[in-house]
């Protein structure tokens, strides 16, 4: 499989994932967390599409999780 089609691969299960469990946000926002989530597994040598969807997912939930966290704090200082 080339590059081109795991990254597709990876890209599409861990979208999917998302928009079925509504967790997924602004598209554009969220295509760049998958993709750069991606991307970074694929330099260390991750191949596994379904390795790499995961692992997008739970950098994607993350990313959210610090983005409501950093949005609270900054309504709190004000």
């Amino acid at each position: 499989m080339s590059i081109r089609c795991t990254v597709e691969s990876a890209f599409f299960i861990a979208w999917s994932f998302l928009e079925k469990s509504g967790e997924l946000g602004p598209p554009d926002n969220s295509a760049n967390i998958l993709l750069d989530a991606i991307e970074a597994q694929l330099k260390t040598g991750e191949r596994r599409p379904l390795m790499l969807a995961n692992t997008a997912i739970d950098a994607y939930r993350d990313q959210m999780v610090f983005n409501r966290l950093s949005a609270a704090h900054a309504a709190r200082l004000g």
